[in-house]
């Protein structure tokens, strides 16, 4: 079990990045203004937010921890199925695909705002909406890359203003939406979705996405360390590439350095291996996460490009899904998505057996219980700013994490 200490940290870092990934739906909680006087020598304030994180934290099981690490997809557009799965798992969230888009944005928005149980902590909702060729909400005939990559950087600002307003107004609180990609390959997979014709044009467009986008939703940058170091699908194979670090650094690092450093709140990691860096895909790599926080200086939340993809490689060191999100985890991702069908079992998961193989990982030392914390406090820091409350942390009992019918 980690110290006071240790829990603390992790909540002061996550509440740096999330209190600056202020959305129209999510606004930050101020901390509370200084008294007139204080007495000399006296403890400073504690942030009420902080309190809330440390608290909650405190009073979870490994299972109820590792499931709010989860985002999953719900097929359909009827949102008590939807929030039933939730519920009954206690997750972090959902992904919205295009079968849960069954009309105009003001539509969808009906159905995100009856996903949450708790309104102290509302669940996480996502959508790729790239715009273009990738895009879940219809109405958006905003420029895309095609357009992006020809124009100045303030169309893709005005252009990423434009979309996350609509996200936002579906209720949808994370963009999966800026590809930090970049490639010189006509041929690549990637291409049609990239925002710049090399390093530094990409990285001028993606920073001005991230600032058109702040404000409004959650920007995610995907899909690190880069799709375009190779031509391949990752939705069907691993990409691999034989780059080594320095010229990594010199091209595909350029687009998400920028992005970060203008505010990016999330980074997906890709399903691509880069054979002189890491033998793992990025996704279920240590090395890779530790160049995004250590060198990229990244505090935000690390998800996972959605993990069923690297059972669709065909690769048989990836066919089992558990090993997978325990690798995942271990890697130091805060995030694991799964786009899953209607019927899990089609695809080998059972999400109640997901959740206890990882508990069973943190138990057993395969997983540090320090290094779940800190992923549990940057993904609820996230879900407490979208809540827009300050109140103390209140256990509602089991209705919060499923044990229960809620209330």
């Amino acid at each position: 079990m980690r110290g006071r200490c240790g829990t603390r940290r992790a909540i002061a870092a996550a509440l740096a990045v999330s209190l600056a990934a202020v959305t129209a739906c999510a606004t930050a909680v101020e901390p509370p203004p200084p008294p007139l006087a204080r007495i000399a020598g006296a403890p400073p304030l504690l942030d009420p937010t902080a309190v809330y994180l440390e608290q909650r934290i405190a009073s979870m099981s490994l299972e109820q921890k590792v499931a709010a690490l989860i985002m999953v997809h719900v097929p359909g557009t009827d949102p008590a199925r939807i929030r039933g799965v939730i519920d009954a798992h206690g997750l972090a969230g959902v992904i919205l695909m295009g079968d849960n888009v069954g009309g105009p944005a003001a539509q969808v928005g009906q159905l995100t705002a009856a996903l949450s149980s708790e309104a102290g902590l509302p669940v996480l909702t996502a959508i790729d909406q790239e715009g273009g060729v990738v895009r879940r909400l219809r109405e958006d005939e905003f420029p895309a890359a095609r357009t992006i990559r020809g124009a100045e950087p303030a169309v893709a600002e005005q252009a990423f203003v434009d979309r996350s307003t609509l996200v936002s107004s579906a209720g949808v609180l994370i963009n999966f939406g800026i590809v930090a990609d970049v490639t010189p390959d006509s041929s690549s997979f990637i291409r049609s979705r990239t925002l710049g014709e090399t390093p530094e044009a990409a990285a001028e467009r993606v920073a001005a996405a991230v600032r058109g986008e702040q404000g409004r939703v959650l920007s995610t940058l995907k899909h690190f360390p880069g799709h375009g170091a190779s031509p391949d699908d990752s939705h069907v194979s691993i990409p691999r590439s034989d780059l080594d670090l320095a010229q990594w650094r010199a091209t595909h690092a350029v687009p998400f350095q920028a992005g970060i450093a203008a505010g990016a709140p999330l980074v997906m990691m890709g399903h691509l291996q880069f054979d002189r860096i890491s033998a793992l895909p990025a996704s279920l790599s240590a090395e890779w996460v530790a160049i995004l926080r250590d060198e990229l200086g990244f505090e935000g939340v690390i998800v996972t490009d959605d993990l069923l993809m690297l059972q669709r490689s065909g690769i048989d060191a990836y066919r089992d899904p558990y090993s997978n999100a325990v690798r995942a985890l271990q890697a130091g991702n805060d995030l694991l998505l799964y786009v899953l069908p209607g019927d899990p079992s089609t695809v080998g998961i059972d999400i109640d057996a997901l959740i206890a193989t990882l508990a069973a990982a943190v138990a057993d030392g395969r997983i540090a219980e320090e290094q779940v914390d800190a992923s549990l406090a940057r993904v609820l820091a996230l879900r407490r700013a979208a809540s827009g409350q300050s109140g103390p942390f209140v256990d509602c009992g089991p209705k919060c994490w499923g044990a229960s019918p809620r209330g």
